[in-house]
């Protein structure tokens, strides 16, 4: 297999893993969200951990810990991720995955504003166009629905500035995900073991346990691949393959779990889908200039 093909192969793995969360995650919607979280953010941590132990890289875990600045940029990316992922369980609990696909949908063109802002990186006429789009789909549905996104919009700025944070921090995937999970565990075993106390623990049945297992495992394999993928692919081609996670996600809810996808929010969504093409667009021509 040449590193092209090798590169494809963890990258769909990683995305088609973030696609299948709506379904995932909707057999876990009779357990209260934040035992999930605590679960995934637990058995994260042992999956993690066994790598670590086979690749005996556990000294840049210990470098990482010892570093006062990085170690303090990954306690609140841990934060952030944390809010993510609750909120992302909660909303697929709810019947919301069209709210949180959305989310997923306007992340790049968050990352983008958030890198000028902070970066302070300048956007293209296209791009300004692109984020002006997403903010009148946005604004219309606000309009409309008289509400605000809330959900779309927490998890594509806590995911944004996630992704902003990391950028800034010289970590591997790898050590920054088990820093991030080991910050997070004590409040994550603690809740369990409250949990165990009150006889409120819904790990004790076959089924849920083994599920439980899987929200871990499929926090961290997805993250790995994307890792490996980013070693064998170029980023323009990274980022056009972003959206097929929030597309699946998207057609899960739809077609499968009977989210209603009224015609207002179908206008809503073409305002950002026609910002992401515009966006696409920019990025090739950008690329291909660079070339």
């Amino acid at each position: 297999m040449n590193q092209d093909n090798k590169g494809l192969t963890y990258a769909l793995t990683a995305y088609l893993i973030w696609g299948s969360f709506a379904l995932f995650f909707h057999l876990l919607r009779h357990i209260p969200s934040a035992e999930v979280l605590a679960h995934r953010i637990i058995w994260s941590f042992v999956l993690v951990a066994v790598i670590l132990s086979l690749k005996s890289n556990w000294h840049a875990v210990l470098r990482a810990l010892r570093d006062r600045s990085l170690l303090l940029r990954l306690i609140a990316s841990s934060l952030l991720i944390a809010i993510n992922w609750l909120v992302y369980i909660w909303a697929v609990s709810q019947g919301r995955i069209i709210d949180s696909s959305l989310g997923y949908f306007i992340n790049p063109l968050v990352s983008v504003l958030l890198a000028t802002m902070f970066l302070k990186e300048s956007l293209s006429r296209a791009q300004l166009i692109a984020v002006v789009l997403a903010l009148v789909g946005v604004i219309y549905q606000v309009l409309v629905s008289g509400s605000l996104p809330w959900i779309a919009l927490v998890l594509a700025f806590s995911f944004g500035t996630y992704g902003l944070i990391r950028k800034q921090t010289a970590v591997d995937t790898v050590t920054g995900l088990m820093v991030e999970t080991l910050v997070l565990l004590p409040l994550a075993l603690g809740y369990w073991l409250w949990l165990l106390g009150t006889d409120t623990n819904h790990f004790d049945a076959a089924a849920n346990g083994l599920l439980l297992i899987a929200a871990g495992i499929m926090t961290a394999v997805p993250l790995l691949a994307f890792a490996a993928a980013a070693k064998h692919l170029s980023l323009t081609v990274l980022g056009f393959m972003i959206y097929i996670a929030p597309s699946l996600q998207f057609l899960s809810g739809v077609f499968i779990l009977g989210d209603e996808l009224s015609t207002q929010r179908l206008i809503s969504f073409c305002f950002i889908w026609l910002a992401l093409i515009i966006f696409s667009v920019d990025t090739i021509r950008r690329v291909r200039k660079q070339t």
